[in-house]
C-alpha cells in the first residue's frame, strides 16, 4: 500500500511538472537541436570569412582598432579574432546596454579592407538563440522561465525513471522495446513512445539539463565546481596592471603581441585579442587550440604597459594549469552542444534534443487520452 502511495505521489508530481513545463521544454529542445550545427550551416554561406593568403605580416592591432572604430564610431570593441592565413580578421562589437549591439566586422588581414559586417543578434541563428534562452520574451522574464523550467525538467526525468520501473521484473522487457502489431491501438503506441524513448533518452537528457543548469544558475555553477574539488576562483578574473598606465607605450606594445604569440603557439587555431577596458585592466588574449572547442583554450593576460604575463587565480588561465574541477566547468558548454565528441557528439546531441522535444508531446497525449476517454 505504501509503495502504491509513493508511486501515485510521484505520478502526480510528474504529471503536473510535465503539464506546466512541457511547452517550454519543447521550444528549448527544438531550438537546441538546431543550434548544434550552427557552425556547419553557416559555413555554407559565409564566403566573406575567407581571403587569399599572402606571404606577409598581418596589419597591426592598433590599425585594426582604428579602422573598426572609424567604421562603427562610439561602439565598444569586444575583441579582435586572428585566424588562419586564409581567414579574415573578425572584429567583434558587443554592448548589452541600453540595448544589445552584437555585430562582427570582417577585414582583410593583409590590407585592412572591409569585407563584410554581420549582425550576430539577428538572422536565423539569432532568432534560434533568443528562443532557446528566453522564449523570445524580454530577457528578465524569458530567461527566468527557461532556467526554472529546465531545472524542473531535471526532476521530471528522475520521476519518469521511477515510474518507468515495472512492478514485476518479468515485465522489464516490455519497457525496453516497442511491441507493436496491427492490433496495437494508438494509445499503446503513444505510451511506448513516451516510456521507451524516455528511458533511452534519459542519460543524455540528464547531461543536457545538468549542463544547462550550470550555465543558468550561479549557485548551480558554484556547487558543481566545489563538489568536483575546485579550489580556485571559478569566475573569470582580469588581473590589474602592475605598472602605471602609459598610452603610447600600450599602443606600441600591443602591436607586437599577436606576432610573438604566433611564434610561441605554432599549432594554435586562432587568437582573440581583447583591448583593455580601462587604464587599470590587463590585455587578454584567448588562444584557441582546437576547432570549435572552448575547454582547452589558453587565457593569457598581459600588463598593458610592459606586456609582462600575469597569472590569475582563476579557472580561466592556461589549460595546462587546469585541474579536474576546472576542466569540468570549462568543458560544460562543449558538452552541452555535443562538440566535445566532434561531429559524432553533435549528432548525438541533435538526436537527444529532438527526442527530448517529443516527450512533452507524447506525455500530453497520454494525459489527454486518460482524462478524455
Amino acid at each position: 500500500m505504501k509503495k502504491n502511495n509513493f508511486k501515485n505521489t510521484i505520478r502526480q508530481i510528474h504529471l503536473w511538472l510535465g503539464l506546466s513545463t512541457g511547452l517550454v521544454v519543447f521550444i528549448v529542445a527544438m531550438t537546441g537541436c538546431l543550434w548544434v550545427f550552427k557552425t556547419e550551416i553557416e559555413s555554407l554561406y559565409s564566403d566573406y570569412k575567407k581571403v587569399i593568403p599572402l606571404n606577409q605580416e598581418y596589419i597591426s592591432a592598433s590599425k585594426i582598432k582604428e579602422i573598426a572604430s572609424k567604421e562603427n564610431p562610439n561602439r565598444k570593441i569586444h575583441g579582435v579574432l586572428f585566424g588562419q592565413p586564409d581567414e579574415a580578421i573578425e572584429v567583434i562589437y558587443y554592448e548589452a546596454e541600453p540595448e544589445i549591439f552584437y555585430q562582427s566586422l570582417f577585414l582583410n588581414p593583409y590590407t585592412g579592407k572591409i569585407i563584410h559586417q554581420v549582425d550576430n543578434d539577428g538572422g536565423f541563428f539569432g532568432f534560434i538563440l533568443k528562443g532557446h534562452i528566453r522564449l523570445w520574451l524580454p530577457e528578465a522574464v524569458g530567461s527566468l522561465i527557461v532556467s526554472y523550467s529546465i531545472l524542473l525538467f531535471f526532476v521530471l526525468i528522475i520521476t519518469g525513471l521511477i515510474l518507468w520501473l515495472p512492478k514485476k521484473r518479468k515485465n522489464l522487457g516490455q519497457r525496453l522495446q516497442f511491441d507493436w502489431n496491427n492490433k496495437t491501438r494508438w494509445k499503446r503506441k503513444n505510451f511506448d513512445l513516451h516510456t521507451v524513448v524516455g528511458f533511452y533518452t534519459s542519460v543524455f537528457a540528464i547531461i543536457l539539463t545538468f549542463t544547462g543548469c550550470v550555465m543558468a544558475f550561479g549557485w548551480f555553477y558554484y556547487i558543481t565546481y566545489i563538489a568536483t574539488g575546485g579550489d580556485k576562483n571559478p569566475r573569470f578574473v582580469n588581473p590589474k596592471n602592475e605598472k602605471v598606465f602609459t598610452q603610447v607605450a600600450q599602443k606600441n606594445l600591443v602591436d607586437g603581441l599577436i606576432p610573438n604569440l604566433k611564434k610561441e603557439y605554432k599549432n594554435a587555431r586562432s587568437f582573440e585579442l581583447h583591448f583593455p577596458e580601462n587604464d587599470t585592466t590587463s590585455i587578454l588574449v584567448e588562444v584557441s587550440n582546437s576547432d570549435e572547442l572552448h575547454y582547452d583554450m589558453d587565457y593569457l593576460f598581459f600588463d598593458q604597459n610592459t606586456l609582462k604575463e600575469l597569472e590569475p587565480n582563476s579557472i580561466y588561465s592556461k589549460y595546462k594549469n587546469a585541474n579536474f574541477a576546472d576542466k569540468v566547468i570549462r568543458m560544460n558548454y562543449d558538452i552541452h552542444i555535443g562538440a566535445i565528441g566532434g561531429i559524432t557528439g553533435k549528432i548525438i546531441a541533435f538526436i537527444a534534443s529532438l527526442l527530448c522535444a517529443s516527450l512533452p508531446i507524447t506525455g500530453f497525449l497520454l494525459w489527454w487520452g486518460r482524462k478524455f476517454k
